[in-house]
């Protein structure tokens, strides 16, 4: 982003709006050539076996669904589009003939992108099939609450150099979400963040599915493990770094896709949902160096990327909410 003037620098907002203008307004982070890729490593970037596992995901709708003429995935936060021209490569041609893929992001389309993905700034209405959101929600931005000497819960307030200060105390709908989601002993200094507009977020997204199946993928934790001091934090260059909202770095937190869910959803680790759909890890017999070197190698290194997919401690510790739409859960059975 572009330095600001000094009112704004000095301007306290809640972390909410502070990270929304960091992240998506013109100059902000996601607005930035390089995308994502640049700063930080998703499953998606981590290897091709993930786009392969979505696809396999993808034909197990296809199937739920009858084999409908059309079928839609939709990348949510699509970054550049990687996971969307990795299903359609990944597809049975069968399959990619009646896909319609559509890549959900802020960003200008990026040059070179698979004709056949579709680029929208928001998911389209009335879809039938999967529609996939991996490391969406950890940047739907949401307010961080801290407990005061009183013990009384109070919102963040930031300004664009990363300086806090307490504010009001939190109350209506964000008061409820924490007592039911969230809830804060009266120890100073423990903190959480307020998923409410995740929530709100995810409901409006799998609204847009008539029948299907809706997944989010992110970093997670649940009612009895919520961290004490929240997970607030920056991302730039692949290092991990104080979160200040001044558009030079990503900004995210964990995500409490257990409050998330809707009727029907349920969370389950990443380890267990790329098991389901073939990523194991395991290693190739070692018989196959001597048979065949070169396969043998390439299937080496596809067991290491796998097992960095399902590694506990890292990736295979993200969580999948599983939202089905009108079908039966496919991890089920």
């Amino acid at each position: 982003m572009t330095a600001g003037t000094r009112d704004e620098w000095c301007e306290w907002r809640g972390w909410r709006a502070a990270a929304q203008d960091a992240l998506y307004a013109p100059g902000g982070f996601y607005r930035r050539a390089e995308g994502p890729a640049g700063h930080f490593r998703t499953s998606v970037h981590a290897s091709p076996l993930f786009a392969g596992a979505v696809a396999r995901l993808l034909c197990r709708v296809d199937e739920a669904l009858g084999r409908p003429a059309a079928l839609d995935f939709v990348d949510m936060a699509a970054g550049r589009g990687e996971l969307a021209g990795g299903v359609l490569a990944a597809l049975p041609a069968d399959v990619a003939a009646r896909t319609r893929a559509y890549a959900v992001e802020i960003a200008e389309r990026p040059p070179g992108l698979d004709h056949r993905i579709e680029w929208l700034a928001v998911p389209p209405e009335g879809t039938t099939g999967l529609l996939f959101a991996n490391e969406w929600l950890d940047n739907v931005p949401v307010e961080v609450a801290e407990v005061d000497a009183a013990g009384v819960a109070r919102r963040v307030l930031v300004r664009q150099d990363g300086t806090e200060r307490l504010g009001e105390p939190v109350s209506g709908a964000q008061a409820r979400w924490l007592e039911r989601w969230w809830p804060l002993p009266g120890e100073e200094g423990l903190r959480a963040e307020i998923g409410l507009p995740r929530d709100e977020a995810w409901a409006a997204a799998v609204a847009t599915l008539r029948r299907g199946l809706a997944v989010a993928v992110d970093y997670a934790h649940t009612v009895d493990t919520r961290p004490p001091f929240g997970t607030l934090t920056g991302f730039r260059e692949g290092r991990e770094t104080t979160p200040v909202p001044d558009g030079s770095r990503d900004i995210t937190a964990h995500v409490a896709l257990d409050a998330c869910a809707l009727p029907g959803g349920r969370v389950l680790p990443q380890r267990e949902a790329l098991r389901a759909l073939g990523v194991t890890g395991a290693r190739p017999p070692l018989a196959l160096a001597s048979t065949d070197p070169a396969a043998y190698v390439h299937a080496l290194a596809s067991a290491g990327e796998a097992a960095e997919l399902t590694a506990a401690g890292g990736l295979g510790d993200f969580g999948w909410l599983v939202q089905p739409a009108g079908i039966a859960d496919p991890f089920r059975g």
